[in-house]
This record gives structure tokens, sequence and C-alpha cells, in this order.
């Protein structure tokens, strides 16, 4: 079997999962398919059966990531009940968490060189989280849409920003855990709406 438990199966489906192992270890400058194709312990040239370039695997990654996080956000906020404010404020914290499992937040779900490539899976799945996220955002007051969309980058920017620190190394893990970054983000959350 090789290194990273690919054996004749779905090659597809194990370079999306190997990619976002090397992208929750290294993040998006730490890609590359050569390292991926490592991983699984095939040649260089393999996955380029499956995707014409670096840029169609991560966008395979990224419709995954969009679509699990989406799921992440609708767990954390059903959890957290009925309130508005809890449950976007919720969302926050799945976003933090999700970021610092994965590696896979908006810097791949929506990286920049992903914007030529044209995947309407990857198109569906991101436009399903900001529209779970925007009714979210809505449900906690009435302000014009382009107040709810900055509200959205805020929340995503300060989950990004502890997610980042952590992954870093910032945080001294052992006295700062992840729930604990989460809760900061869920508390910081709270303040962007009250």
């Amino acid at each position: 079997m090789a290194r990273g438990g690919y054996h004749h199966g779905d090659l597809r489906a194990a370079l999306v999962r190997a990619s976002r192992d090397l992208l929750a270890e290294s993040g998006p400058a730490g890609f590359s398919v050569a390292r991926v194709a490592k991983r699984l312990g095939v040649s260089t040239a393999a996955p380029y059966r499956h995707f014409p370039d670096r840029e169609h695997l991560l966008s395979a990654v990224a419709a995954t990531a969009a679509r699990e996080l989406a799921s992440d956000l609708a767990a954390a906020a059903d959890r957290a009940g009925d309130d508005p404010v809890a449950r976007f404020a919720a969302a926050g914290a799945a976003y933090a968490r999700f970021t610092v499992r994965t590696g896979a937040g908006f810097l791949v779900i929506f990286s920049t060189e992903l914007s030529g490539v044209a995947d309407p899976e990857r198109t569906d799945a991101t436009r399903a989280l900001m529209s779970r996220w925007i009714d979210l955002v809505t449900a906690t007051g009435d302000r014009p849409m382009q107040d709810s969309l900055r509200l959205i980058e805020e929340q995503v920017a300060l989950a990004q920003g502890y997610a980042t620190l952590y992954t870093q190394g910032f945080f001294h893990r052992a006295s700062v855990p992840v729930e604990e970054i989460a809760t900061r983000v869920e508390q910081g959350s709270r303040r962007l709406v009250s």
C-alpha cells in the first residue's frame, strides 16, 4: 500500500483528501501537486490524469471545503439554539475550528488564483456556503445587505486571524487550546452584531 493509504482506489478523491491534509500542515504556500503525489506514493504525473493543473485540484479541494464548512456552520448554529445572535456567533467559532482542523478556510475556498477556473461544482458550493452565512447574519437584525456582508467579512477576519495565530504557534497550545480560540471568536462575533 502507498504511504498515503492510496492503493488502486479512487485516485481523484485520494488527491483531494491528501491535498486537504497537506494544506492543514503547510498552508496554501506549502501546497504543490508534486508533494500531494509523493504523499500518496504515486508518480508526479498521476494527478494530471484527473486534474489538468494545480488550480483545478485546488478548485476541487475548495468545493469540498465549502460544502464541509457549510455543514459545520449549520450544525453549530443548530446547537446554539434559536437566538439569532448565538447562531451567528456559533458560526464564527465553527469557522475557526474548521480552519485550524483543515487549513482550508477562506484563503483556499475563495482563493484569488481560482477566479479564472471554470468549476460549477465549486461555484455552487461557495454560493451555498455564502447563502447559509447571509441567512445567519440577516437573522440578527434589519440592515442593508452591504452591512450584512461586511459583518460576515469582519467575522471571517476575526476567526481567520485567531486560527492563523493558533496554527503558527503564537498561542501555547497547552494553555490555549483550540476551543479557547473558538470561544474568543464566538465572543467577538457577538460584539460585532450587538
